[in-house]
């Protein structure tokens, strides 16, 4: 079965790419417009931006990293960008952002299973990709992914946001 992608597509895609950082408002960092779901996702992602800030300075188990693994300091650097970038984006209008989001709400899931992989003969449980430290901090991270894909959101999305 061969995938064909369409130039409609692509020329779709690089407009919101392109469109993605003009008319920025720096002062706009929440859409009271947006529904609840987006709403409460919004303060999760920057709540845990914030808690990936201070892990990244810390250096501790929030960072996902290893002393001297520099693809896990990137992609934990990139996810700490992604969740201060994504809800931004989205409150400004952007669906660009929503798609960073997305990829910032499942990037403690991505992670520990790239540690998992990487370092497997530390004989690390498949179970702690899924729940992580504890069941409270899973539960955070279950909930944010689920108030991103939740059918009020997508349809905002879908509808509001260009």
């Amino acid at each position: 079965m061969r995938c064909y992608v369409h130039i409609s597509e692509i020329c779709q895609t690089l407009v919101m790419f392109q469109s993605a950082f003009k008319n920025l408002d720096k002062k706009k960092w929440f859409d009271k417009m947006q529904p609840q779901t987006l709403m409460i996702a919004t303060w999760l992602l920057y709540i845990d931006g914030a808690y990936a800030l201070l892990g990244q300075l810390d250096n501790n188990r929030w960072s996902y990293s290893v002393q001297g693994d520099s693809v896990g300091n990137l992609l934990s650097f990139a996810a700490l960008i992604a969740y201060v970038g994504g809800p931004f984006l989205m409150a400004n209008g952007k669906k660009l952002g929503w798609y960073v989001a997305l990829a910032a709400s499942f990037s403690p899931f991505i992670l520990r299973a790239y540690l998992r992989i990487q370092y497997s003969f530390f004989n690390i449980p498949l179970i702690w990709v899924f729940k992580g430290q504890s069941l409270v901090n899973f539960a955070f991270e279950a909930a944010l992914c689920a108030l991103l894909l939740h059918q009020m959101s997508r349809s905002y999305v879908n509808r509001w946001l260009r």
